[in-house]
């Protein structure tokens, strides 16, 4: 299979390296200090006391590449709509799209029935670009629980995790999403098919939309938002009104929310993607993971109002420190 990694950062490195070392025919597009070293020495993977070197075509020009049967998008979901028309030269007429990002995607109720069938999401895909350029019937869901860093060019070093979660949007399992995961699960990964990929998509976003930007408030690590009394208090609220918003939509959560977040508490000292973000003064996930709850809460009636005070707080702070559009 023809396999393009589009943003071939922590995340996409990792997929990279393994599926080339299967014999898969991977691609990659990168920029940068990170493509140039790609070039010089090879994609570096670093795992499990190991260092794997892997040649692969990489290029900051998808035209370089030609058309794929795949297309894995693991930029962060703020930075994919300046970038979808720059994928066109990836895309066959059967190419698929793999969304691999945290927060509600561009093409959650493409194949979803009820009132707000093919409804577009403002604040995740604005103006529809993404819809537009990526048509949904591409797109196949990917839930990533791998944590991974890049910490020097060129190189991907592995912390932990080994599940990326599939799903078509219409809960089908076709020919296509079966292939991928079979192509995961040879790379070395679990890579279980789901039939109902938003309920997953949900429980992961349920901790992001909490303990990212509480973390970015306090500069805190995620064992101490999660045990504090007045931070989890404040992350159990917005929960719960998350959760009131996706059952609304018709999600099924399968655990509570209190596991939910013993579960965060039992990773530790973590600093949040969205803290990371912050102090090294990048861009923020905050739409696809805050902002888009809020527009689905308004969507279908239902309050979120700790989640609007902490979403305003945050956005204050991103402004200010230069991390927000």
């Amino acid at each position: 299979m023809r396999i393009c990694i589009f943003g071939a950062g922590a995340i996409g490195g990792l997929l990279a390296v393994k599926l080339a070392e299967t014999g898969e025919d991977v691609s990659i597009v990168a920029r940068g200090a990170h493509l140039a070293a790609i070039r010089e020495n090879g994609l570096k993977l670093r795992m499990g006391g190991e260092e794997i070197v892997t040649p692969v075509r990489a290029s900051d020009d998808p035209t370089d590449l030609g058309e794929q049967d795949y297309v894995i998008v693991t930029l962060k979901a703020h930075s994919v709509p300046a970038v979808a028309d720059r994928m066109a030269p990836l895309m066959g007429p059967e190419t698929a799209v793999v969304t691999a990002q945290n927060g509600i995607p561009y093409w959650y109720f493409h194949g979803l029935d009820g009132p707000y069938h093919n409804r577009r999401v403002e604040s995740v895909d604005p103006g529809g670009r993404l819809w537009d350029a990526l048509p949904p019937v591409r797109a196949i869901g990917c839930i990533v629980y791998p944590a991974c860093d890049v910490p020097e060019p060129g190189v991907i070093e592995h912390l932990e995790g080994d599940r990326f979660t599939l799903g078509e949007p219409n809960g089908e399992k076709t020919e296509r999403v079966q292939q991928l995961a079979k192509a995961f699960v040879t790379a070395g990964f679990r890579a279980p098919v789901r039939p109902r990929i938003r309920d997953e998509i949900w429980i992961k976003l349920w901790g992001n939309l909490c303990f990212n930007p509480l973390s970015a408030l306090t500069r805190t690590t995620l064992d101490l938002i999660a045990t504090d009394p007045d931070s989890r208090d404040v992350a159990r609220a917005m929960m719960l009104e998350a959760k009131a918003v996706g059952e609304k939509l018709g999600v099924r959560f399968a655990i509570d929310v209190d596991k939910r977040i013993a579960g965060a508490a039992a990773v530790g000292a973590h600093q949040t993607s969205m803290l990371q973000d912050l102090l090294k003064g990048r861009p923020m996930e905050i739409d696809a993971l805050v902002t888009s709850v809020q527009e689905l809460g308004r969507l279908v009636e239902v309050p979120t109002p700790t989640l609007d005070v902490v979403l305003g707080l945050v956005r204050r702070l991103a402004r200010s420190e230069g991390c927000y559009d």
